[in-house]
């Protein structure tokens, strides 16, 4: 990490942080500033990931609260709530709803007392695993920022059984497939087996693997796809994000694809297992 990305920025210098329209009270609330102003070197980086996103989301707010007057923006694996705070204060204070799901029923009671605090009426929590959350029939938007291992999954098969008509993912400490290839490794020719026959290319392929997996997931069900980096590496080594926008109800080609990487690789990831693919 660079040293300019570990610096704290005095109270005077907070403002060139943020974006337009965003409040230095609502930052204080989250305690991502400080009592008296000032952004320590940890916040400004969970800020400028958190900013970053919110400028990548913003077509895709733009274009669920234009179509639908009631629009619903799901973030699973939601934590301390940072990132709904933000998109709540930016773009859902005149409309649209906001649900926060989180398994830390700690973390559920001080952002449901947060947003009672800031009269976020719109703003709900619920305190359950991903998969395991009632939601509403249709979800416009879904979000989930670092939810780890098959949890990124988990939201995946939220998105799609609801038709959201967005998808926005940041993965995070995808393990599951790794552990898959070494199981398959005798079942795959000798050239693919040299892709992760070492432990540490292994991870790393099966980290790799996963993603393109879970993108080829949403292309089978109809979104168009964009893979992009969230923030630079000295802000986060986690920093891929997958961004999905239905277009049709599916995609026979991409499918195809998706079925022919499986049978070659021998791995059946969880959201392939949830969707019976």
């Amino acid at each position: 990490m660079s040293a300019k990305a570990r610096e704290s920025v005095p109270a005077k210098h907070v403002r060139r942080e943020l974006l337009p329209n965003q409040s230095v009270e609502l930052l204080k609330t989250l305690h991502l500033v400080t009592r008296d102003g000032q952004l320590n070197a940890d916040a400004r980086r969970k800020l400028k990931q958190v900013n970053h996103l919110v400028g990548l989301l913003q077509p895709a707010l733009d274009d669920v609260l234009e179509r639908f007057p009631d629009a619903l923006v799901v973030d699973v694996g939601s934590g301390n709530s940072y990132l709904g705070f933000i998109l709540y204060e930016l773009f859902l204070k005149e409309r649209g709803q906001l649900l926060s799901v989180e398994s830390r029923e700690e973390l559920m009671v001080k952002a449901r007392q947060r947003a009672g605090e800031l009269h976020y009426e719109r703003m709900k929590f619920a305190t359950a695993n991903i998969e395991a959350a009632e939601y509403p029939e249709r979800i416009h938007l879904l979000t989930a920022l670092h939810a780890c291992d098959t949890a990124t999954d988990d939201a995946l098969a939220v998105a799609i059984s609801h038709k959201a008509e967005h998808v926005a993912l940041v993965p995070c400490c995808q393990a599951e497939v790794a552990q898959q290839l070494k199981d398959a490794r005798p079942k795959v020719d000798s050239a693919m087996q040299s892709l992760f026959s070492h432990p540490w290319h292994r991870r790393e392929f099966g980290s790799h693997l996963t993603n393109v997996i879970r993108a080829l997931v949403l292309e089978a069900n109809g979104y168009q796809v964009t893979v992009t980096e969230l923030a630079g590496w000295e802000h986060s080594l986690k920093n891929e994000l997958i961004l999905g926008r239905r277009v049709q109800h599916e995609n026979g080609i991409a499918k195809k694809r998706l079925e022919a990487l499986l049978a070659q690789t021998g791995v059946r990831p969880k959201i392939v297992r949830t969707l019976g693919l």
